[in-house]
C-alpha cells in the first residue's frame, strides 16, 4: 500500500509540473497573438491588392506575351511554411501531410520544422522578414525566367479563427487569364507586359511575406489552444489522482488502525 501512495505521490507532481509547464506555454503564445494578428491583417491586405493589380494587369491583352503567363510544366517548386517549435496541436502535422501530396516537388523551407526534415539549413519563421520574402521572390523569378522550373505554389496554413486554421496551397506561376477581372482602365508606359514583368518579383513577395505572417498567426493560435486543452486535461488528471491518493492513504489509515487494534486485543 505504501508503494501504491508513494506512486500516486510521484504521478501527481509529475502531471502537476506538466500543468506550469502548459501554462507557461499559454502564457507565452498569448502575449504573442495580438502582436501576431495585427502582422496578419496588415500583410493580408497588402497581398489582397497586390493580387488584384496582378490579375488586372494580367487580364490585359498585350500580357499574354509575358514570360510569366506561359503554359504551366511539371516541374514544381514549393515554397513549404511550418513552425519553427512543436506542442501547437495538428499545425506542423496538416502541413506535412499537405506536403506529401505532391512528392515530385523541390521544397523551398521556411519554419525550423520543415528545415530540420528536409535537412536545410534553420530558416525561422517568426522572425521571417520583408526582406528575406523579396530577396526569395527576386531568386525564384529569375530561376522561372531561366526555365529551371515550371510552377510555384506555396503551401502554409490560413488562419481562419483562434480555433480553426487549415493547411492550404496556393500556385502563384505562372500566371493565370483571370476569367472575370476587367482590365485597369489606364494607359500603361511603355506597355502593360513591361510593368507586369516589372511588378511580378514585388508580387511574389508579398505573397510570401503574406503567407508567413499568416502562418505564424495559425501557429500562435495553435499553441495557444493545445496549451489550453492540455492545462485541462492535466488539471482533471490531477483531481483524479488526488482522488485515488486520498482513497489510497484512507485505506492504509484504517490497516494500521485495525492492526494495532488486533495487536492490543491479542
Amino acid at each position: 500500500m505504501g508503494a501504491d501512495i508513494k506512486a500516486l505521490r510521484t504521478r501527481i507532481k509529475s502531471v502537476d509540473s506538466t500543468l506550469h509547464l502548459t501554462k507557461a506555454m499559454g502564457l507565452v503564445a498569448s502575449s504573442k497573438i495580438r502582436r501576431a494578428n495585427e502582422a496578419m491583417m496588415k500583410t493580408r491586405e497588402y497581398a489582397h491588392r497586390l493580387a488584384e493589380i496582378t490579375e488586372s494587369l494580367a487580364a490585359c491583352p498585350e500580357c499574354a506575351r509575358s514570360p510569366y503567363m506561359r503554359e504551366p510544366g511539371s516541374r514544381m517548386k514549393l515554397i513549404v511554411i511550418a513552425g519553427d517549435r512543436g506542442l501547437a496541436g495538428g499545425y506542423n502535422a496538416n502541413i506535412f501531410r499537405l506536403v506529401k501530396e505532391y512528392p515530385d516537388a523541390e521544397i523551398i523551407p521556411i519554419g525550423k520544422r520543415i528545415c530540420d526534415r528536409y535537412g536545410k539549413n534553420p530558416v525561422s519563421s517568426e522572425h521571417f522578414s520583408g526582406a528575406d520574402a523579396y530577396l526569395l521572390g527576386k531568386t525564384l523569378c529569375e530561376s522561372f525566367l531561366r526555365g529551371e522550373y515550371d510552377r510555384l505554389g506555396i503551401i502554409s496554413t490560413r488562419y481562419i479563427s483562434m480555433m480553426t486554421q487549415e493547411a492550404v496551397v496556393r500556385f502563384l506561376l505562372p500566371l493565370c487569364l483571370p476569367s472575370e477581372t476587367k482590365p485597369l482602365s489606364m494607359v500603361f508606359e511603355p506597355d502593360a507586359a513591361t510593368i507586369l514583368n516589372t511588378a511580378i518579383p514585388e508580387y511574389l513577395a508579398g505573397m510570401i511575406a503574406a503567407a508567413v505572417r499568416e502562418s505564424f498567426a495559425s501557429e500562435v493560435a495553435a499553441r495557444r489552444m493545445a496549451m489550453d486543452n492540455a492545462g485541462k486535461n492535466a488539471a482533471s488528471m490531477i483531481e483524479e489522482l488526488q482522488l485515488q491518493y486520498n482513497r489510497a492513504r484512507q485505506s492504509s489509515i484504517t490497516q494500521e488502525i485495525t492492526e494495532i487494534v488486533a495487536g492490543s486485543g491479542a
